[in-house]
């Protein structure tokens, strides 16, 4: 029997030409913000405003996105499997870390915010949920197409829970510190600063032995993994890949497919 889908059942409410425009406009918008990350080093008031103005207008395609996400998901018939976790886990940190760059892109805040640990955790919520999150989805979604073997839904779930609360104990308390004054880069620090720091770096400990229970899922699922005995292991799974055998051919296609 197939695995329940973990996957977003409906097609997206805004319609997917509104993700390639809101990506595009991202893509676009980046390369015209690089300053605000030098809000202090004396720039005239002109271009201060231009940045904090251009930097803010990337909130508008990322909420399409944002929204985009969480209403492909409304009433859809979802399952909690390990790749819908991260998912999950993904949309909401990602977000958190979205807010937080709004108040950075304030010119006249950032001159308190810049270079503290604010900005550290601002930069792992977006980057940390945005790129480790959504590919340890992938890794599970994926695993069990790659070496036709499935992985260990048990230790996978207790993977996720470990990751998203050392991940939380690890960044959240960093916003605190930074509005307090840390500054980030620095081998010493103020005394005042000490307990919270520790509470982080056991956060970060904890997130990092996720990570080692994800590397030993994975390898578990290669060596001694059970055998999946169906192409498709999740149910509605859609995409050329789940068109071919399970694990994957060497060859994947002897001819091209035909794509409508």
């Amino acid at each position: 029997m197939s695995q329940n889908i973990p996957t977003f059942s409906r097609k997206p409410l805004f319609g997917y030409s509104s993700m390639v425009y809101a990506t595009a406009s991202i893509a676009f918008l980046s390369f015209i913000v690089w300053a605000h990350h030098m809000f202090t080093v004396g720039m005239p008031i002109a271009g201060e405003l231009y940045f904090m103005y251009a930097t803010m207008l990337i909130a508008v395609p990322t909420g399409v996105k944002v929204f985009n996400w969480i209403t492909t998901m409304y009433k859809g018939s979802l399952t909690f499997e390990t790749p819908m976790l991260f998912s999950i886990a993904f949309v909401i940190l990602f977000t958190f870390g979205g807010f937080t760059g709004l108040m950075l892109s304030i010119a006249a805040a950032d001159t308190q915010y810049h270079d503290t640990y604010f900005v550290v955790a601002h930069f792992h919520y977006v980057m940390v949920a945005g790129a480790v999150f959504s590919g340890t989805a992938a890794i599970y979604y994926w695993l069990p197409k790659w070496c036709g073997k499935m992985y260990n839904e048990t230790m996978g779930q207790v993977q996720f829970w470990v990751a998203f609360i050392g991940f939380n104990i690890a960044f959240m308390p960093q916003h605190f510190l930074g509005l307090a004054g840390m500054p980030r880069r620095y081998a010493d620090y103020g005394l005042q600063f000490a307990d919270w720091n520790m509470v982080s770096s056991v956060g970060a400990f904890i997130y990092g032995g996720a990570q080692l229970m994800l590397l030993y899922n994975v390898i578990a699922t290669i060596r001694n993994g059970k055998p999946t005995s169906e192409e498709k292991v999740w149910e509605g799974a859609e995409g050329l890949e789940w068109t071919v055998a399970t694990p994957a051919p060497y060859h994947t296609f002897s001819t091209p497919p035909t794509v409508k």
